[in-house]
């Protein structure tokens, strides 16, 4: 059971860069739409993948690689944010899902954070998706694909192994090229 999918605002239509993100939305006449159309019953994870990325940014600061990291609880709410901290605090482990999920674990009272969904702007390293599959997330949600050290399905599909017990829904895709290009900015200086 493949129950991977990606962005649903990717298809319909793409900006100059071929980015959906970048799209201009039309009205009836052809003619643009005004101001930014956000759907969110068909596109429900943009707004929050954007408090993500404010969120990556805080990392800047330390020297950390920027990425952020929202769960939302099971009522769409958001339960907690981090970022990268490892930089800050010496920590390995210090990655901004693990953080995030140990701030909605407090938040709740309860490790099990079913029904939840973690929104990143990268996607998930093996430590970081060993921890959504303990935490039974029913859900991730990345913006930018991770060719080196993804396993939410770039190099490594993790968090959908057949033979884990928990397995959750993965989309992909979300502000992609915004996630990306954050990224690329923070190695180009370095």
């Amino acid at each position: 059971m493949n129950r991977a999918s990606t962005d649903p605002a990717n298809a319909p239509a793409s900006g100059p860069s071929g980015d959906p993100a970048n799209a201009t939305p039309s009205g009836p006449s052809g003619d643009p739409a005004p101001g930014p159309v956000t759907d969110p019953v068909r596109d429900p994870w943009r707004d929050v993948m954007r408090i993500a990325l404010a969120e990556a940014d805080a990392a800047l600061p330390a020297g950390d690689v920027p990425v952020g990291a929202v769960v939302l609880g099971p009522d769409g709410a958001v339960l907690a944010r981090a970022h990268n901290e490892r930089e800050a605090t010496g920590d390995p482990t210090a990655h901004a899902e693990v953080l995030a999920l140990r701030r909605a674990a407090v938040a709740t009272g309860e490790w099990r954070l079913t029904g939840c969904t973690l929104v990143v702007t990268l996607e998930p390293c093996v430590m970081c998706a060993g921890a959504l599959v303990q935490s039974r997330v029913e859900r991730v949600v990345f913006g930018a694909p991770d060719e080196k050290a993804g396993a939410a399905g770039s190099l490594w599909d993790l968090v959908r192994d057949r033979r884990l017990n928990h397995r959750p829904e993965v989309i992909q895709g979300v502000l992609g090229a915004e996630c990306a290009e954050q990224l690329t900015a923070f190695f180009r200086t370095r």
